[in-house]
């Protein structure tokens, strides 16, 4: 999961939008104490660290050029239009029949995390619980979670399912290409929430040994 503690750093502002401007100016200082939320919102969307800065840098020029005194809330209408451009590139990719993996492991937030942190990271990880329950099975949600969110080797993965690595493989890659498209089934809150509170309990507190029987079960049930 450390992929998403990887944001990009000054030298996108010094070689970017912030090195055209050399004087104060309230609508970059807006753009600048939240443009590590931007970045956020398009790498949990995207997976993709260069795509999420030209998601974001795409949106300071839009900011740019935008009546500012007329927005309310610009961190809301910032965060709102760093979403609907990852969702037009996500749509254009699926269009031209590429595969598109959203990401959907945030890091856990730190204790001494703002609020505002804390909900957002909890509701994507939310989000991303209920589409791994839409729209995978149970062995191919088991292999893409250890996989993808706690970085387990195929092999292992093989190990604690009882099958071939090959087959584990390509288990992923078929989740992968489930999760891009637009096909999903209903899932129960209950089923939603329990799923969400076993995977905190092994992502904040270690108990990962937990996560792999609750996954196993769920292969054999």
């Amino acid at each position: 999961m450390g992929a998403m503690g990887q944001f990009f750093g000054e030298s996108v502002l010094h070689n970017g939008f912030v090195a055209e401007s050399r004087r104060p100016d309230k609508g970059l200082s807006i753009f600048v104490n939240v443009r590590s939320r931007l970045f956020a919102i398009a790498y949990r969307m995207l997976g993709c660290a260069a795509e999420a800065e030209d998601i974001v840098q795409d949106v300071w020029l839009r900011w740019e050029s935008t009546n500012q005194s007329a927005v309310k809330n610009p961190p809301a209408f910032l965060a709102k239009t760093t979403t609907r451009l990852c969702i037009n590139l996500a749509q254009s990719a699926r269009s031209r029949h590429e595969t598109y993996v959203i990401p959907e492991f945030p890091e856990p937030a730190d204790e001494g995390a703002n609020q505002e942190l804390c909900a957002e990271r909890g509701e994507a990880l939310s989000r991303a619980i209920l589409v791994l329950l839409q729209k995978l099975s149970p062995k191919e949600r088991a292999a893409y979670v250890l996989r993808q969110a706690f970085d387990y080797p195929y092999r292992q993965i093989a190990d604690i399912l009882q099958m071939k690595e090959a087959n584990v493989r390509q288990l992923v890659t078929r989740a992968r290409k489930r999760i891009a498209d637009g096909h999903s089934a209903p899932v129960g809150l209950s089923a939603q929430q329990f799923f969400l509170d076993v995977f905190i309990h092994a992502s904040q507190e270690g108990n990962v040994g937990s996560l792999e029987n609750f996954l196993l079960q769920e292969t054999i049930s």
